[in-house]
């Protein structure tokens, strides 16, 4: 397996507060914020301080770019490594997506490209798919256009440009990041905070430097800069002209989000979720919620042409759940009327008809659709819940990995470490507080609708402001799904950063804890709110630079050669049309490396490819070696490969070892000391990638082996069996 290792060289009205605030806003927050320039104001005092907040948001943005591609280059000596080991480094399904980038740029032209990749016949042996309707790869597509299009070719080689252009998002992540606490703190020292608060994190912020092409790494900072201008959109007193251009951009970073990451439907729901409590709550005017809607809706539409009518789009929940919000809501007249009371059980009436209407439309969607493609993902969150079966193959492979678990301890005591922690729980207190009284103060009926108090002059952006509210419930909902899964954790690590930094710089925060102690002034308000930040950077600058220093200054080297000597053998020694069969993540890397034909990969979103996976992975089964055969031919597999590190694995603990869960959904005891539920009996064979490598008759009838070293074993499968017996379908391989 692939290692690292060390470098051998080279509230209801309350004028008071309410004028407090936009005094205290116009004084010490409007000297920086960038709404400034918007609203006319073209003094020299505010063009210098809004470029300068520009200057050093794009100077944080450049610099998470070069450190996390510096570390990328001192992990693996990238640079100075062979070609094949550049593309082994790619691992698992970050391979199978760089692929098709070298794919089109080996193809004779664009358009010859573009037709092999919607008439696909190597990544499933025996199927031709469409990989644009299949896989969100359009960023693929478009980097090799572009890199063909540019004069470039000469001094800057393709896997460079492709890695930077990864690492360069990172900067636009950072920069979005900024420019939400900016907005929301109306100080750019708040934008500064978040950045380096994001470069310290960045364990728990992202994993970009050894996980390049995963689709998160694309998608996420789209979804920073949607974040970004829902922020700007929900501010009020901007023009008719800038509320246009800021849908026309929701629209664009939502559909570069969606576009770019296949579990976007899922990450939109939460988003859907929030809109739809700040409705509830009367935090924003039925013209913004149905905006915000739309604009996700159009997205999502625009996704699904561009991949060919995909059906998981139209069968997602959060398409089922905006319809079914924007229909209850038109049919159900009068909502936010009436008594507090009346009011409240007016809402969970709304709710409950929303939800289950929400419930019936996806169930008829996906039955008119026939959609099955994302069942692995319910499955999966059925038995995390315990609701479902624990021995389902597809959800028991997400529950044993330790990334789709429970947020470790581990993970707030470093955000803890970096200062990062206290700010943002004290500001979540507060404000969750504060937009508490804020939803009881709506429910009473001199309140009216959101739009009649915003005629009215009781400002519902100084009561509590709706990009305020919006920020503290995605911070909160997106908190709920890290918690619940570790990997979800990087879409809320970054948000964390922009909130902890509002709550350090904001003026509201700042004003209720002064006017708490009794000594609140505009002169002490604006020294706290420049004071913290700044002592902050400086302490963290003193306790974290050294430790930067060092972790640049160590030089690693990519280290794997039965993985090289692997590769370079099936490049050599085997047909070009071979097919392969073998782990997900290893044939990710042996169609980068070598062009072969899959049997299977690591992209799971379809239904038929999880069966097929699993009839392949009966190789790690105790199966008679005529089953083994059987359903490797039924999928036209030539070779398969066998890992030891698979076969004889010890990294998962008892019960989610790959051969434990297909011994679980075969019916068969596990192996090794312990319990075992009394339902299951003991296999009839021994475990088919041990027995084989006895070369027994029974085996050597039926496979041959052709190559082997520490970590791999490779076996052709013969053409035809010596022994007759009757040929079993692929599907009823493991019946």
């Amino acid at each position: 397996m692939a290692t690292l290792r060390q470098r051998k060289g080279s509230k209801g009205r309350e004028p008071p507060l309410s004028a407090e605030f936009q005094s205290q806003q116009s004084n010490c927050c409007t000297d920086h914020h960038p709404e400034r320039i918007l609203h006319g104001d073209w003094s020299w005092g505010a063009i210098i301080w809004t470029s300068v907040g520009w200057s050093v948001s794009v100077g944080l943005g450049l610099l998470c770019c070069i450190y996390v591609a510096t570390l990328h280059e001192n992990d693996l000596w990238f640079s100075n490594i062979k070609e094949v080991e550049r593309e082994i480094s790619f691992r698992t399904e970050c391979g199978l997506y760089y692929s098709y980038f070298k794919q089109m740029l080996q193809a004779p032209s664009i358009q010859e490209g573009l037709s092999d990749l919607i008439h696909d016949n190597l990544t499933e042996s025996k199927r031709t798919i469409n990989l644009l309707q299949r896989m969100n790869i359009y960023q693929e597509v478009f980097l090799s256009v572009l890199y063909r299009s540019l004069p470039i070719q000469s001094y800057l080689e393709p896997v460079y440009f492709y890695i930077y252009t990864v690492f360069s998002l990172q900067a636009v992540y950072v920069i979005a990041l900024y420019l939400t606490a900016w907005l929301l703190s109306g100080s750019w020292l708040a934008g500064t905070l978040t950045g380096v608060w994001y470069i310290l994190n960045r364990v728990d912020t992202t994993r970009v430097e050894f996980t390049i092409s995963l689709r998160e790494n694309w998608s996420l900072p789209f979804l920073a800069l949607q974040v970004t201008t829902i922020t700007c959109f929900l501010r009020p007193q901007l023009s008719a002209l800038q509320q246009k251009v800021m849908v026309w951009l929701m629209y664009v970073t939502t559909f570069c989000f969606c576009l770019t990451w296949q579990f976007n439907q899922f990450i939109l729901l939460v988003q859907a979720l929030v809109i739809y409590t700040l409705d509830c709550a009367d935090f924003l005017t039925t013209t913004q919620v149905t905006t915000l809607y739309l604009v996700q809706v159009s997205a999502l539409l625009s996704v699904w042409l561009l991949q060919f009518c995909n059906s998981m789009i139209l069968g997602s929940l959060v398409l089922s759940f905006i319809v079914a919000a924007l229909f209850v809501r038109h049919c159900q007249s009068g909502l936010k009327t009436g008594s507090p009371l009346l009011r409240l059980g007016k809402l969970l009436l709304h709710s409950a008809m929303v939800l289950l209407l929400t419930c019936t439309i996806n169930y008829l969607a996906k039955r008119v659709l026939q959609l099955r493609s994302d069942e692995h993902i319910f499955k999966f969150i059925q038995s995390k819940l315990g609701l479902g079966s624990t021995r389902d193959f597809d959800a028991s492979l997400y529950l044993c990995e330790e990334a789709f678990g429970l947020l470790p301890l581990d993970t707030l005591e470093r955000l803890a470490g970096t200062l990062l922690l206290y700010p943002y729980v004290l500001t979540l207190l507060l404000l969750s507080g504060m937009l508490a009284v804020a939803a009881l103060q709506n429910l009473r009926p001199k309140g009216g609708s959101a739009e009649e108090r915003k005629g009215g002059g009781e400002g519902r952006a100084v009561a509590f402001r709706p990009d305020v509210a919006y920020n503290l419930l995605h911070a909160l909902f997106y908190g709920l799904l890290a918690f619940s899964t570790m990997r979800m954790k990087y879409i809320w690590t970054g948000h964390m950063c922009a909130v902890a930094a509002y709550g350090v710089c904001g003026a509201e925060l700042w004003t209720l804890l002064l006017n708490t102690l009794r000594c609140n002034s505009k002169v002490l308000l604006r020294l706290v709110r420049y004071a913290v930040p700044v002592a902050m950077i400086a302490c963290l600058y003193y306790k974290f630079w050294p430790k930067l220093m060092v972790e640049l200054s160590e030089l690693r080297e990519f280290y794997d050669p039965d993985t090289v000597e692997l590769m370079t053998w099936i490049s050599t020694k085997t047909p070009k049309w071979a097919v392969f069969a073998g782990s997900m993540q290893l044939l990710a890397g042996i169609k980068l490396c070598t062009g072969r034909v899959l049997t299977n990969h690591p992209h799971y979103e379809d239904k038929d490819l999880r069966e097929r996976t699993k009839q392949v992975y009966q190789v790690y089964a105790r199966r008679s070696p005529e089953e083994v055969y059987d359903i490797l031919r039924a999928t036209g597999a030539d070779y398969v490969v066998l890992e030891n590190s698979i076969c004889y694995e010890r990294r998962h603990r008892r019960g989610c070892r790959l051969r434990d869960l297909l011994d679980l959904a075969n019916g068969h005891v596990m192996d090794g000391p312990g319990e075992n539920d009394p339902d299951l009996v003991p296999a009839s064979h021994p475990r088919f990638c041990e027995a084989i490598k006895t070369e027994d008759a029974a085996y050597s009838a039926l496979f041959t082996r052709t190559f082997q070293n520490k970590t791999f074993h490779v076996y052709r499968v013969k053409q035809k069996r010596k022994k007759s017996s009757k040929t079993s379908s692929e599907a009823s391989g493991t019946q």
